[in-house]
């Protein structure tokens, strides 16, 4: 655990370099915008929710874990299982507690307008994956407290997890082209750009599905699943209705966004409603 910071930088890295070359190589869509329109903005939210999350938590969500493995808190930390079956269980139920997370930013009102940021950018590529609201970041990472400190898994675990996680952020928010048989083939079990794209549909009931980040299975299992968007992948909006002005993507505006409008039909209690 003494090397976390270096192995999650790395893996940042690796990831992000990866899917921007693709998406450069093979895009799937248009930009709507150029990159030095968004990019800084993105990234440099990044690096003030990485500045606040070393302040609030400096041994993070793993070092976390090992805590919790020395002191056998959770579930886990009291079962006879292999490392390997430990490992596998973690990781498969921290994905559904992310899963149902989202939902629940999508569901409250309140929380809906930190997570809308998120869904604000008005393209989709590998920095969209990166665009949450530091307040958002915050309150996730309480979340995967309570979620460790429940379950007990092996801080090893822990960390594969958040590496997974943040890569495959930015791999299915990336702007980049699968052929189709092999999206059919991915999303069976990872969440493709084709499949998350829907998300971020600027139509309220695809912007209401799809809310898996790493398996795809929480989305089938749960009534959630829609395969395409209406208009296609082409042609479909990304965004929300609020904050379409280009302003909109600078930094000061982005954060402010929670404080400002209605919270609009977006919150699944108000697109049920409509």
């Amino acid at each position: 655990m003494a090397y976390e910071s270096v192995f999650r930088l790395a893996a940042f890295l690796t990831a992000f370099a990866a899917v921007a070359w693709l998406e450069a190589r093979t895009p799937r869509r248009t930009r709507s915008f150029k990159r030095r329109s968004r990019w800084p903005s993105n990234l440099g939210v990044v690096v003030l929710n990485s500045f606040i999350l070393r302040i609030l938590l400096p041994a993070g969500i793993a070092g976390f874990a090992l805590v919790a493995e020395q002191r056998r808190w959770g579930l886990l930390n009291n079962l006879q299982l292999s490392a390997l079956l430990a490992g596998c269980a973690a990781f498969v139920i921290l994905d559904l507690t992310i899963y149902l997370q989202h939902v629940m930013f999508h569901a409250v009102p309140a929380l809906w307008r930190i997570h809308r940021m998120h869904h604000a950018d008005l393209d989709f590529d590998v920095t969209t994956g990166l665009r949450f609201h530091p307040a958002e970041i915050v309150l996730s990472g309480a979340i995967k407290l309570i979620a460790v400190a429940a379950l007990g898994p092996p801080a090893a675990a822990v960390l594969l997890f958040e590496i997974a996680l943040n890569a495959s952020s930015m791999f299915n928010h990336g702007n980049l082209y699968l052929p189709l048989p092999l999206d059919r083939i991915l999303r069976r079990v990872v969440v493709t750009p084709d499949m998350h794209r829907v998300h971020h549909s600027i139509m309220v009931a695809e912007t209401n599905s799809n809310f898996g980040f790493n398996l795809s299975w929480w989305d089938r299992l749960l009534g959630t699943y829609r395969a395409q968007p209406a208009a296609g992948h082409a042609a479909m909006i990304i965004g929300i209705e609020q904050f379409r002005a280009p302003r909109e993507l600078v930094l000061d505006r982005m954060l402010t966004q929670p404080l400002r409008g209605p919270a609009g039909a977006y919150p699944l209690a108000g697109s049920a409603a409509q």
